[in-house]
């Protein structure tokens, strides 16, 4: 990977992890001409999902921010590959979708899904900000804490 997105993360001290083998019936994402739509990814660091629980009664709200973030480089890292391998071709972050795994009086379920919003803007600039919906969930796959889909605009 080259160009100005890849000296962007190198310069944040980012490397983005292996894209994450589908556990079901689906791939990591597909492109319809100049969109890319792709499958939620859980916070997952190469094959072991590293928060699983529920947020506000196993983890902490910066615990899940954290966990969003590596469901957002996972979604990067999908999407290096739907770009072929060059993450300039992104024209901007379209919409997020987040899924917080939490106890049905969490209330704080946006804050968390800035995890992964707040990396989008970091690296797109202006061109990830995007549409988004935060929601709380009962449970997620292999109890993953957080999962975040994605649909980005490619050139």
């Amino acid at each position: 990977m080259s160009g100005l997105i890849a000296a962007r993360l190198q310069e944040l001290g980012i490397t983005l992890p292996a894209v994450p083998a589908p556990i079901a019936n689906f791939v990591p994402f597909v492109r319809a001409g100049e969109i890319v739509v792709l499958a939620g990814q859980t916070c997952e660091w190469n094959g072991v999902v590293r928060y699983a629980g529920k947020i506000g009664i196993d983890f902490d709200i910066e615990t899940g921010r954290e966990a969003a973030r590596i469901c957002a480089l996972n979604l990067l890292a999908a999407l290096e590959v739907a770009c072929e391998g060059n993450l300039d071709r992104v024209r901007r972050c379209l919409r997020l979708g987040g899924f917080v795994n939490c106890d049905p009086d969490f209330d704080r379920v946006p804050a968390v899904i800035d995890g992964a919003s707040d990396l989008m803007m970091t690296l797109f600039g202006a061109n990830g900000g995007h549409a988004r919906t935060a929601v709380g969930v009962a449970t997620l796959p292999q109890r993953a804490a957080v999962e975040v889909d994605a649909i980005f605009e490619i050139a």
